[in-house]
């Protein structure tokens, strides 16, 4: 289902803009803590932050969307130029599956999907139409989601399964997402790369989107490098329309960078970058982020000569195949995108509509066969342990808690490998859960 009209002037300019957001979502909400802080996601306080205190008496009687035979889900995503289909597919890839199995006590998910045209008018009708017609929100990923936030804040009775960008929508007790994310970092990754590469400490950079939440994301990086020892020497903001790169390898070179950091680029202005780098004959040690893992990096950069020893850091397992042999869920993931999108090449935001649709039913089925509204807000509110079968890393969505363990790879001949990981048969099942969650001060 897409009723939205979709206004596509100035296209162009709107989905440079877009992409380059996409880069920067990938820990979802920019939410603040009262102080700084360490603290590990695993062994945060496992009470819920949106209890039953929090969810409306009428939400208990309220079966929008229900029959006897299916449950009908919302979608709302930003499908134009196609930015963010992936978050749509992936949640019809967990619902088909599920219909596999044979639903969710008996009951089919469908799924309604809203184009939202990277606007923030129709996203918040979609969410209305979302609310008034569906049973929940699922899986959705818009860069306009503070609009259909208002409209879930003054319906706090209907269930929000998503990877909210906007921090108000995040912070809502119906949003439950399986990404939950705060101001800050994994300490984890910053001191395997500080072990690894102790003389490259004092000359750390970075490259940060002039856009509000990519500045506030890399604030909380910073923090946390700084605490453990990381000296930042280069560290300037670009434009979003921005292509070219040459200018700033030379001022990264003139400013000393040894180590640099491009977790929050999307994968063509971190090709870009690599590009660059090559051009002007500087190797820093790069580390990229899930927003850059694409199978389009590599050849993007130059092919694998270009890009051989690069580093990743990420909470996902290696969910675009590489890990299909060791975690039995990621053959699944991409099994069931591709029945229902034949030839779709998945991304981050894939992934996020797939566990979105995994975190909903999880609390779905635990409601019981006369599911209502409230008594899955209730369920989802218990849910304190989630991590998709290992697709992603253990957080708490009750208590809002983000992951604090993590995978290492590297690109090896064109393809990325995971790198000093513990064994997926372990009990961490492949990642590296040895540091805390640094919490930056507001």
């Amino acid at each position: 289902m897409k009723p939205v009209t979709i206004e596509r002037t100035p296209g162009r300019r709107r989905r440079t803009a877009a992409l380059a957001m996409a880069g920067l979502a990938f820990a979802g909400t920019l939410t603040a803590c009262s102080s700084t802080q360490s603290t590990p996601a695993t062994t945060a306080a496992s009470t819920s932050t949106s209890g039953s205190k929090n969810i409306p008496s009428s939400a208990f009687s309220d079966t929008t969307g229900i029959t006897s035979s299916t449950v009908t889900v919302g979608n709302v995503t930003t499908l134009f130029a196609g930015l963010f289909k992936g978050s749509d597919v992936g949640t019809q890839a967990y619902a088909a599956y599920a219909n596999s199995q044979g639903g969710i006590n008996g009951r089919k998910i469908l799924v309604d999907s809203y184009d939202d045209g990277y606007q923030g008018a129709p996203n918040k009708q979609a969410t209305q139409q979302v609310v008034q017609k569906d049973f929940a929100s699922v899986g959705g990923f818009s860069l306009q989601d503070s609009y259909g936030g208002t409209v879930l804040a003054a319906n706090p009775g209907v269930p929000n399964v998503t990877v909210s960008l906007d921090q108000a929508a995040a912070d809502l007790p119906n949003t439950f997402s399986p990404d939950p994310a705060a101001i800050g970092w994994q300490l984890g990754p910053l001191q395997y790369f500080k072990t690894k590469f102790p003389g490259d400490l004092k000359g750390a950079g970075a490259l940060v989107a002039d856009q509000p939440s990519a500045i506030s994301k890399w604030a909380g990086e910073k923090a946390a490098m700084q605490s453990i020892g990381y000296k930042v020497v280069y560290d300037p903001q670009f434009d979003i329309t921005q292509t070219d790169f040459t200018q700033n390898v030379i001022a990264m070179r003139q400013a000393g960078v040894k180590i640099l950091f491009l977790e929050q680029m999307p994968e063509n202005y971190a090709a870009a970058v690599v590009k660059a780098l090559n051009q002007q004959n500087f190797h820093p040690q790069i580390v990229f982020g899930a927003s850059t893992y694409s199978e389009s990096l590599v050849p993007d950069s130059g092919g694998p000569a270009a890009i051989n020893g690069a580093y990743m850091e990420t909470l996902t397992s290696l969910f675009l195949g590489e890990d299909a042999s060791v975690l039995p869920s990621v053959n699944t993931f991409l099994t069931w995108v591709q029945k229902v999108s034949p030839g779709f090449k998945p991304d981050l935001y894939t992934l996020f509509g797939w566990l979105s649709g995994q975190l909903f039913a999880q609390a779905l089925r635990a409601a019981g066969p006369h599911p209502t509204r409230g008594s899955v807000l209730q369920q989802l509110g218990k849910i304190t342990t989630f991590n998709g079968n290992y697709l992603i890393a253990t957080s708490n969505p009750a208590g809002k808690v983000p992951p604090n363990c993590y995978i290492i790879a590297q690109v090896v001949q064109g393809k990325f490998q995971r790198l000093d990981d513990p064994s997926t048969t372990g009990s961490t099942h492949g990642y590296r859960c040895d540091s805390p969650y640094y919490y930056a001060k507001k």
